[in-house]
């Protein structure tokens, strides 16, 4: 047996459990602050992630957005060269119309007629190949690609439709170039 007394012991495993408890208590403690500080750090991951998710999404939209800017820049590139070539265009037909008109020289002018219709006719065809149509004359009437200069009364012809065209209209692809300038009926 042991050499200390009976009461000597017991003091001693009383003091032993005391410092166990206070032990528990200390390691229930740290423990508890330990979950905290987890609960909060998880708190703070899930509030990132979810930060993650919009910034990834924005990112996404931008994307999309850009794609499409850059594919409508692209398709519309040529317009600015399609409108420079109006005037051309306007050119020839005034020169077609000034030799139809002067029937005395007409024999002269067959050929130089000849020529620039095949002119025409050839850049037109090159026109359309990069999108760019005439506004047909016979179209009714619709002022996103005409523009109503004039109405007057027609037997002819119903009212609100074009009676006359003064100057032909253009587009390039689904957008007006230059609007046709009519006459409509009343």
């Amino acid at each position: 047996m042991s050499n200390k007394p009976e009461e000597e012991l017991q003091e001693e495993v009383i003091d032993n459990t005391d410092e166990t408890v206070e032990a528990y208590d200390d390691a229930d403690a740290e423990s508890e602050a330990v979950e905290n500080e987890f609960d909060l750090l998880q708190n703070e991951l899930n509030e990132f992630k979810d930060k993650y998710a919009r910034v990834h999404a924005d990112f996404d939209n931008i994307k999309k957005r850009l794609e499409r800017e850059k594919y409508t820049a692209v398709e519309y590139s040529n317009e600015k060269f399609a409108k420079d070539m109006i005037p051309v265009m306007d050119a020839l037909d005034g020169a077609m119309k000034s030799i139809e008109t002067d029937a005395d020289k007409a024999e002269l002018f067959d050929k130089l007629k000849e020529g620039i219709e095949l002119t025409h006719k050839q850049f037109l065809t090159s026109l359309e190949k990069h999108g760019v149509t005439v506004v047909a004359h016979d179209e009714p009437f619709d002022p996103n690609i005409h523009n109503a200069v004039q109405a007057v009364d027609s037997e002819d012809v119903e009212s609100g439709q074009i009676v006359q065209t003064f100057q032909t209209g253009y587009k390039y692809k689904d957008r007006p170039l230059r609007e046709a300038m009519v006459i409509v009926a009343n």
